[in-house]
C-alpha cells in the first residue's frame, strides 16, 4: 500500500515506515503532520482521493540542511564579481500511518 502526497511543490511516493526529506515545514521535531494524498493504491486498486477520505499521518523527526550551493556572477573586463551561497533547509519526516 502506498500513497502519493504533494508538499513543497513536489510529489512523493510514500508508504508506512518511510523516512522522507521534504522542504521545510513549520513544525517542531516530534510533532505530527497530516497530508492529503493525491492518489492511494491499496489492494491492487487505485483511488484518486477525490472526496478526501484518506489521510497520511507523519511525524517530523528533525531539520536538515543541504550542501551549500555557490552562485557566482561575473562580467568580463568590467571588474564585476559577485559570489553568493545558499543552503536549503529540509524537514525529515517519518510516515506513521495511512488511514481512511
Amino acid at each position: 500500500m502506498y500513497a502519493i502526497i504533494k508538499t513543497g511543490g513536489k510529489q512523493h511516493k510514500v508508504s508506512v515506515g518511510d523516512k522522507l526529506r521534504v522542504e521545510r515545514l513549520n513544525v517542531q521535531p516530534g510533532e505530527e503532520v497530516n497530508f492529503t494524498p493525491i492518489l492511494v493504491s491499496a489492494d491492487n486498486k487505485v483511488d484518486f482521493n477525490e472526496n478526501g477520505k484518506w489521510i497520511v499521518k507523519a511525524t517530523a523527526v528533525k531539520e536538515l540542511k543541504a550542501r551549500k550551493v555557490l552562485v557566482f556572477h561575473k562580467k568580463k573586463r568590467k571588474q564585476y564579481k559577485k559570489l553568493r551561497g545558499h543552503r536549503q533547509i529540509y524537514t525529515l519526516i517519518e510516515v506513521s500511518a495511512l488511514e481512511k
